[in-house]
């Protein structure tokens, strides 16, 4: 008896910090209108500056001719894309209004599995519904729309549906600590957000530049194994690396004299495995500076230096 008092009493203390939490965020979470040619779409965000700038993923708002956000109170705005980066699926969204209630951006450094995690956003237009959950794991990876790795994405099995992408995912104080973005189906429970640090840093740039910088080589590339024996012969420890199958005339590749079938097996002082690892080398701190590359031939391996420049893409 005593056991089941207790489980209640549990229970009913969850029961509070859910509900509590759903009353101080929902005013904050805003439903999202995209409308694409002639078709519309809609998706969740969340206010994080009392004038009006909103967070949300790229895919409810890119390639949208006109957006409407829908605050909790039913006020009904034109919505300005401010920035949208497709490669870490965020978007920065503003209306003009001020003193709107926002959200606290939490830390997502700090997540443990198995802490409380509760979504709040629009599932098939049935706005303000409320999940909770724990969350899963930390560290996976996802591929966005862009076709680019997102790393140390958030693992949560607070029900997600379509609709919810753009929503905060809040920790049992409130605090956001991702962006809700996908599902896995028809998996049940597999469900992920972009972490809110990765978040911060990205809106921070959108709002002052209105992209993410990147730098680009000018290359087409595809993953490859290296046999063991082949590597053996020309020297190198590389089990996989980056086959070039087209080199853009005039860009920086071509510029430092990479040439179709070389094989890239290192960058900026660190391995290169596969197109993922060229990928997360080519930040803005790359852009303009002159970069090591190894490349495998005939002869065996070789370094080259490279300079990328921005992708203005």
């Amino acid at each position: 008896m005593e056991t089941r008092e207790n489980d209640g009493a549990l229970l009913d203390a969850y029961s509070r910090t859910v509900a509590d939490v759903a009353a101080r965020v929902s005013p904050a979470v805003v439903k999202i209108e995209a409308r694409k040619g002639s078709r519309g779409g809609a998706g969740s965000g969340f206010v994080f500056t009392a004038n009006g700038y909103i967070l949300t993923n790229s895919h409810v708002v890119h390639g949208a001719s006109a957006l409407d956000v829908v605050l909790h109170d039913g006020r009904r705005f034109q919505g300005e894309i401010v920035g949208d980066d497709p490669a870490t699926d965020l978007a920065v969204v503003r209306v003009q209004a001020d003193g709107l209630p926002v959200l606290e951006l939490g830390e997502s450094k700090s997540l443990r599995p198995g802490q409380v995690a509760i979504a709040i956003g629009s599932p098939y237009g049935f706005s303000y519904s409320v999940t909770a959950g724990v969350v899963s794991a930390l560290g996976r990876s996802l591929r966005s729309e862009s076709g680019r790795m997102m790393d140390g994405i958030v693992q949560t099995d607070a029900a997600l549906n379509p609709g919810n992408s753009g929503g905060p995912l809040v920790d049992s104080g409130g605090r956001v600590i991702g962006v809700n973005s996908a599902v896995i189906l028809p998996a049940q429970g597999l469900c992920f957000a972009i972490p809110v640090d990765t978040a911060k840093h990205v809106a921070g740039r959108l709002i002052e530049h209105g992209r993410i910088r990147r730098g680009f080589l000018g290359l087409g590339g595809q993953d490859v194994k290296v046999p063991r024996g082949l590597a053996k012969r020309l020297g190198v420890a590389a089990e996989s690396g980056v086959l070039v199958i087209a080199v853009e005339p005039g860009g920086p590749a071509a510029d430092a004299g990479v040439e179709e079938g070389d094989l890239i097996v290192g960058f900026d002082g660190r391995p290169a495995a596969g197109v993922d690892d060229l990928h997360k080398a080519l930040g803005e701190e790359s852009i303009g500076r002159s970069l090591r590359m190894t490349v495998v031939r005939e002869r065996g391996p070789e370094d080259i230096s490279v300079v990328p420049r921005e992708n203005r893409n």
